[in-house]
């Protein structure tokens, strides 16, 4: 019986750690748009929801064009993910959506700004129509590493 209730228990801790998620929130990003978060932490993994060129203040698409979207959105991710206390260095993948892939060398030259050259694996997609008529939306994973010195 002892056997027993020490796995049970074991195994319901151990469910607790694993499951457990963090809201990231930051006033330095735009609020969301719908029901979701800016992003969410599990088990030292950062999920920053799509972003698209919102003003944080105004939550307005920034005028401009597509390379002020583009901008706006690498500096939204920026501060979500210094919300979460990380960095670009710390994400691994993005995703990116993006209305007109005729803009890819534009997205290839403003995204690669952001990174200190080892650059995160990458998904391009070319849609059709994206919320609040946005030209494009960056979602991106980050990781939780060991902390630096």
């Amino acid at each position: 019986m002892k056997k027993k209730c020490f796995t049970f228990l074991f195994l319901f801790m151990a469910t607790l750690t694993f499951a457990q998620k963090t809201v990231i929130k930051t006033d330095a990003a735009p609020a969301p748009i719908g029901p979701y978060s800016q992003a969410i932490e599990a088990n030292g993994m950062v999920f920053v929801a799509g972003q698209i060129g919102l003003n944080p203040q105004t939550r307005q698409l920034v005028a401009g064009g597509f390379e002020a979207e583009a901008t706006q959105i690498m500096e939204n991710i920026k501060a979500v993910l210094g919300a979460a206390k990380l960095s670009m260095d710390d994400v691994v993948n993005t995703t990116i959506y993006v209305k007109d892939l005729a803009n890819f060398a534009k997205i290839n030259e403003i995204y690669g700004k952001y990174f200190n050259g080892n650059f995160p694996a990458r998904a391009t997609v070319g849609v059709d129509n994206l919320p609040g008529g946005a030209a494009l939306e960056i979602a991106v994973i980050a990781v939780r590493g060991p902390r630096k010195k």
